[in-house]
Parts: structure tokens; C-alpha cells; sequence
């Protein structure tokens, strides 16, 4: 059967690297999508299982040159040992570079040699191999590998810049012209900056990913179980549903369940982003990893393992850190070629050099804006010298990283405010989103009806109060739960009632104190030959009215609504700062639809929309607007949410209305949607600068090394820095106000 996976792969160096592996996954039968992340070092599969075993994937991921891993993501002990082991590499090798610059900046600079001109060129050809073979070995075997598999990655192109600068120096015995100390410490000089670079950019794409790994820590290790009356600690693995766990002050809920026994003050800023504890008491579901602030707790479990809700989070995540942008493929279609394009340029170079040193020569010298460090001018020094500039230059990884660590950042900063951006394409899409369509019940509302007003017409309110909550309190209908919870009496103090009669979704009568009594409808008091009169008003136009009567007379009139959260007007307010049009869908009548809408300042209203003609209304408002964004709860919300271009699901929903989603709002909270709309904008905006800067950077930096005008060693810089400012220019997104 067909099933959704992550698998760890370690040993990916570049956009080269993880586009060949995505390729040879995807071409594997039974693999119907692959998708690599370079910078999670991760491919999420999608596959059918009965075609595909885990032994598969290890071989093939084995003859491209990498490894798989235990784990898909890399966990913080693991992150830090291998920052660790890039930093040691980096040092060392600096340490012996530092040794080669002094040899050869000596002799170029001020013609000062530390033994004489062979002994310096030969303890620095010693040493860059020492670093060859060492600290900057995986580099070559990392090369070596990929060529193996038919292909060629960047660490080929290093290979080759290295190698060939260092093979100089017995070149130069044979061939006059050539000048060994230019040429003899480059590839120490390369591997350092080529090392140091790698570790900058393995930094800040541990920094970028930490979001993803705080969910993962979250979980709770063990559970505390009641076995044969005693207190039991098992792994969390263990437990299993219907299992009653305890939980007591400052610990973490194992699991997602219901409270059995206990009350507490629960902190789930986890789940929803929000600070303020909330109070849980038996009958109330909680979540897993939430933690209880005070109280004891006996919980039975409901959801374990990966149908947890904070499982479904790290999965929203992940899904969301794996997609890829529409604007992505061209970076991709470039980078699947470009190691060998760079190749083929560098070959040119060296041969437009050779044939034609005086032209070239003369196109770098008017074009000289770049300090060329005594570079050669003529010959074949000139064309080595160019050639592997061309080659320690080019930068694919620039552009493979531009894309997933602002994805890694946006979404992960989005789960830490309780916004779950499903896929990278909503990220484009939501630029272009013109109008926003809200559901009403329980997304723009509370989704329960609460009194707005009680009119008294005979007697003292709270009497009457008390009389039509004493009829209610025997009733299960959502408005008699309205009236009841308005009146905020206990049910101690509530009159009994005698002969207790119900009609079903009309009211109810009995008798109090040897009266009857009636609570209702309209057109329940008049089938009883009771006469409804009351003042004609015509505010509250939207509200139900319900009405208690004895037998002669009516005596209040209680007139009660779904109400608009608190957060709407604010919520609609902040959306048209952004320039989003508001619209309310729902199957009301236009009356109370538009009296709804004029609260919190929507701009327009569908009417009498039947659940199963939703969707068709959205693609009528994209026929007129262009791109839609619709934001729901229920099921009936589901169609809807998949025809808008970008869905919004509140938390608070069911699972259909999540799953249908691009992004939900965890907590329920409409005032999140603008903080959406801005996060998405600017993880866009990120991606579109890195894509820039990484192209930029490619189209100015290979020319100027095609034409001499780059010593090989500020090209590495240069490459070097093109990758950490595409991940450092991601991690800015944090500095994001929402």
C-alpha cells in the first residue's frame, strides 16, 4: 500500500548532491514522489511498500556515494558532533594553511624565502597534501564517489581546483614561465576557505532547522501508569490506548487524552502558542506534551504515537520543510546541469587562454576592476590560473539552499505561533491572494448561541429568569443550554418542575410551585392559544427569539444568537491594512447574514449558501477577485478549503477541515490570520532574495573568473560566501514581528 516516509541520508554536500539523489529515487519503481532537502539533509518518499523495502533504498542511496541514517532528522546531540567535527577540520587545517600563506605570500610580496625558493616550494606542496589527505579528505572522497556513479558534484570541482594547482609545481620543473610559489598554496588556501565555509553554512543550517527539532523535544520520554493500585514509569512507546496515566504538577501529559479524575491549570503554549494557562477538569481533552502547572491528573488515553496532535504537527512541518515552491524548479533545472556546464567552462578557459592569451589578456586589463594579486598575464600560467578560478568559483549549493532554509525557518517559526503552513506553493501563492472568504458558525462566531437580551413584560427579571432557567436545565437543546448558562445559577437553587413536557425543537412546559408554565417558540406559545405580543423593535433583527408564558400571559421574552468572537473586527481590520478584500459565506438569510457581516466590518456577504454549494462559491468569487483564500472549520468546509487557492483551517476543527488545509490556525484564533499573511509573505520575499542573490552572484563571478580577473583564492571566499549568505539571510526571518 502506498505510504508517506522520511529517510536521513548523511554525506550531501551540495544542490548537485541532493538533486542526484532525488533523480535516482524517484526513478525507483514503486517511488511515485521524491523530494530531497539539502538542507535538512532528509527525502521525504512517497511509495507503495510492497514494492519498495527499506534494503532498496539503502542500496541505492549506498551507489550514489552517501549513507542512510538511523533517524530522518538529525537530533541535537547529533547536530552539535557534527558541527563539532566540521569545526575541528576547519581548525586544523587553518593551522597548517596559515603556515603555507606565510611561505607563499613571502616569496610573492616581498621576495624573502624562510629556507630557500625549492625548500619553501616543496614544505608547501608537503603540507597541502597532508591537508588533502586529512582534514579535507571526505572532500576528495566525496568527489571520487560521485564520479564513480556517473556524475559530478562540487566537490569535484574542488578536487579538481586543488589537485591541479598543486600539480603545478612539478609542472613548472619541466615548463619555463611558470612560477611555482603562485600557484603551490592555493589548494591549501581553497581547502580552508572551502572548509570554513562548510562550517559557517552547516552553523546557520543547524539554526535554521532548531524549530523542527524543539517539536520533536516536546514529547514526553516516559508515562506514569497505575498498575494493581501502584505507580508504574514506563517508556512513552508503551503505553497503550485506554491506559490511565497520572500527571502531576510540572510534568509533561504523556499523551493526547480525556480527564477521568483531577482538575489543573495546564500551560499548552505548545500546541496553540499561546502564553495563558488554561484550566482542564475531568471530561476535558488535553494534549500530549502539554504540561501541568498544578494539580493531579488522571488521564485515559486516546491518541499515542503518530495520530498524536503534536505527531501531526511535527508531520504538518516536515511535509511543509520537504515542498517546494513553484519558483524552485528553474533553480533545480539549473542546478541538475551545472557542475558540468562548470566543467566545460573551465575546459574553454584554459584553451581560449592558451590560443588566445594576448586577447584575453587585453579584455581583463580593460576590465580590471578586481585587485588581480600579481596574477599571471600570458601563457599557460595565465590559463591555469583561470581555469581553476573557474572551477573553485561556481557555486550550485547557493542556489540549492536558497529555498529550503527559508521554508525551514518560516515554517518552523509559523508552529511556534501556532500557524502550521502546510506547503511551500501556499507561500507563493499567498502574495497573490486579493480576497479572503470566512464560514460563519464557529469560525467567525463561537459556534454556540448566547443570550443577547431578556426583556421582562410582567413581574422582576430575575424571576423570570429563574423560572424559564428551572424549564431549560431539563432541556438539551443548544438554546435552552444558552439561557441556562446566561442565568449563572447553580442548579441547587433552581425550582423543581412538575409534569416536565418536551417538544422537540419546540420548547417545554411544567409546573412550578402548581403553575404552568412554557418556554419557546412563537409558534409553540400559539399552538398552547397563547397570544404573543411585544413591542415591535428592530435591533437584534438576527437573533432567535424564545419566549416563557404561563398559562394566560407571555412574561419575557429572551432573544439569543451565535456571537462574534471577540478578535473579528480587529481580525478584518488588519486584513484590509494588507490589502484583503473580506467576504462572509453562509446559509443564513441575507438579513441576519449582512447584520453578522456589519459587526465586524466585512466587506461583503454570500447568503443562503447550502453546505454542499460552498465550493462552487469560491470558484465564482475566483472567477471575479483571481486568488481566493478561504477560512473554515467544519466538514462541510472541506471542499471549499481545497477549491480556494489557499485554505485556512482553525484548530479548533475537525480532521477533514485540517487535512483539506494549506495552513492552520492551531488555537482557533482569528487574529493569527494576518500574522499568516504576513509570515507567508515574508518567507516569500526571503526566498525570492536568496534565489536572487544566488543567481546574481553566479552570473558575475563566473564571467569575471573566465577573464583572469579572480585569484583562485578570493573565488573560494567568494563561493564560500555565497551559501552563508543565503542561509544567514534566512535565519533574518526571525527578527520577523508578528
Amino acid at each position: 500500500m502506498k505510504k508517506q516516509i522520511s529517510i536521513g541520508i548523511d554525506g550531501m554536500h551540495c544542490a548537485s548532491c541532493s538533486a542526484r539523489v532525488e533523480k535516482a529515487l524517484a526513478e525507483m519503481p514503486g517511488v511515485s514522489m521524491a523530494h530531497v532537502n539539502l538542507a535538512l539533509e532528509e527525502a521525504s518518499l512517497e511509495l507503495d511498500d510492497r514494492k519498495v523495502k527499506p534494503e532498496d533504498l539503502e542500496k541505492i542511496v549506498k551507489s550514489l556515494g552517501f549513507s542512510l541514517r538511523g533517524e530522518a532528522i538529525l537530533t541535537e546531540d547529533e547536530q552539535i558532533l557534527k558541527m563539532k567535527q566540521s569545526r575541528d577540520r576547519m581548525i586544523l587545517t587553518w593551522a597548517v594553511t596559515i603556515v603555507i600563506m606565510e611561505l607563499m605570500l613571502s616569496h610573492m610580496i616581498w621576495g624573502v624565502h624562510l629556507l630557500s625558493m625549492y625548500s619553501d616550494l616543496w614544505i608547501m606542496f608537503g603540507l597541502s597534501v597532508l591537508l588533502m589527505l586529512f582534514p579535507a579528505r571526505n572532500v576528495y572522497v566525496s568527489a571520487f564517489k560521485s564520479v564513480r556513479s556517473g556524475s559530478a558534484n562540487m566537490d569535484v570541482l574542488i578536487a579538481l581546483g586543488t589537485i591541479s594547482s598543486l600539480m603545478v609545481l612539478p609542472l613548472s620543473l619541466v615548463v619555463k614561465g611558470i612560477d611555482g610559489h603562485a600557484f603551490t598554496g592555493i589548494a591549501g588556501m581553497i581547502l580552508a576557505f572551502h572548509l570554513t565555509g562548510r562550517y559557517l553554512e552547516y552553523r546557520a543550517r543547524g539554526k535554521a532547522s532548531e524549530a523542527i527539532r524543539k517539536l520533536l523535544n516536546l514529547g514526553a520520554k516516559t508515562a506514569l501508569i497505575l498498575q494493581d493500585g501502584q505507580e508504574i514509569e514506563i517508556p512513552i512507546h508503551k503505553l497503550k490506548l485506554g491506559d490511565i496515566f497520572i500527571v502531576k504538577p510540572g510534568m509533561k501529559v504523556a499523551t493526547d487524552g480525556v480527564i477521568v479524575m483531577g482538575e489543573s491549570v495546564l500551560d499548552e503554549s505548545m500546541a496553540t502558542g499561546e502564553s495563558m494557562p488554561v484550566f482542564r477538569k475531568p471530561g476535558d481533552h488535553v494534549l500530549g506534551s502539554t504540561i501541568v502547572q498544578d494539580g493531579y491528573l488522571q488521564v485515559e488515553a486516546q491518541k499515542i504515537g503518530s495520530d498524536t496532535f503534536l505527531a501531526q504537527v511535527i508531520k504538518l512541518v516536515q511535509e511543509a520543510q520537504h515542498s517546494k515552491v513553484p519558483i524552485q524548479v528553474l533553480a533545480d533545472k539549473i542546478t541538475s546541469v551545472f557542475v558540468p556546464v562548470i566543467l566545460v567552462l573551465a575546459a574553454l578557459t584554459f584553451l581560449i587562454w592558451l590560443v588566445f592569451p594576448d586577447l584575453m589578456t587585453s579584455i581583463s586589463t580593460t576590465i580590471g576592476l578586481i585587485i588581480r594579486l600579481n596574477l599571471p598575464s600570458t601563457g599557460l600560467a595565465a590559463a591555469l590560473m583561470a581555469a581553476i578560478a573557474v572551477l573553485v568559483i561556481a557555486c550550485p549549493c547557493a542556489l540549492g539552499l536558497a529555498t529550503p532554509t527559508a521554508l525551514m525557518v518560516g515554517s518552523g517559526m509559523g508552529a511556534q505561533h501556532g500557524i502550521l503552513i502546510r506547503n511551500g506553493e501556499a507561500l507563493q501563492r499567498m502574495k497573490d491572494i486579493k480576497v479572503m472568504a470566512f464560514d460563519k458558525t464557529g469560525t467567525l462566531t463561537y459556534g454556540q448561541p448566547e443570550l443577547l437580551r431578556h426583556h421582562t413584560l410582567v413581574g422582576e427579571e430575575a424571576e423570570a429568569m429563574k423560572l424559564a432557567a428551572s424549564l431549560e436545565a431539563l432541556s438539551e437543546h443548544p438554546l435552552a443550554k444558552a439561557i441556562l448558562r446566561a442565568s449563572k445559577l447553580p442548579f441547587s437553587t433552581l425550582y423543581k418542575v412538575d409534569n416536565f413536557r418536551n417538544a422537540p425543537g419546540k420548547g417545554v412546559s411544567g409546573s412550578i410551585n402548581g403553575k404552568n408554565y412554557h418556554v419557546g417558540k412563537e409558534s409553540y406559545l400559539t399552538e398552547l392559544g397563547i397570544s404573543i405580543t411585544e413591542p415591535e423593535s428592530n435591533d437584534l433583527a438576527h437573533a432567535t427569539r424564545v419566549y416563557l408564558a404561563d398559562d394566560d400571559k407571555l412574561i419575557s421574552v429572551f432573544r439569543l444568537a451565535d456571537t462574534l468572537k471577540e478578535e473579528a473586527s480587529q481580525t478584518i481590520g488588519a486584513l484590509h491594512a494588507l490589502g484583503i478584500k473580506s467576504i462572509m459565506i453562509s446559509g443564513d438569510n441575507e438579513t441576519t447574514a449582512r447584520a453578522i457581516a456589519a459587526q465586524c466590518g466585512i466587506d461583503d456577504v454570500v447568503a443562503n449558501v447550502l453546505p454542499t454549494e460552498k465550493a462552487a462559491a469560491i470558484r465564482k468569487l475566483q472567477e471575479s477577485y483571481g486568488a481566493v483564500a478561504m477560512v473554515g472549520d467544519g466538514i462541510n468546509d472541506a471542499p471549499a478549503l481545497k477549491q480556494a487557492d489557499i485554505g485556512i483551517a482553525m484548530g479548533q476543527g475537525t480532521d477533514i477541515a485540517i487535512e483539506a488545509a494549506d495552513i492552520t490556525i492551531m488555537r482557533s484564533d482569528l487574529a493569527q490570520l494576518p500574522k499568516a499573511v504576513k509570515l507567508s509573505n515574508a518567507t516569500f520575499r526571503k526566498i525570492r532574495q536568496n534565489l536572487f542573490w544566488a543567481f546574481f552572484y553566479n552570473l558575475i563571478a563566473i564571467p569575471l573568473a573566465i577573464l583572469g580577473l579572480l585569484h583562485p583564492v578570493i573565488a573560494e571566499i567568494a563561493m564560500a560566501g555565497s551559501s552563508i549568505t543565503v542561509v544567514t539571510n534566512a535565519n533574518l526571518l526571525k527578527r520577523l514581528n508578528l
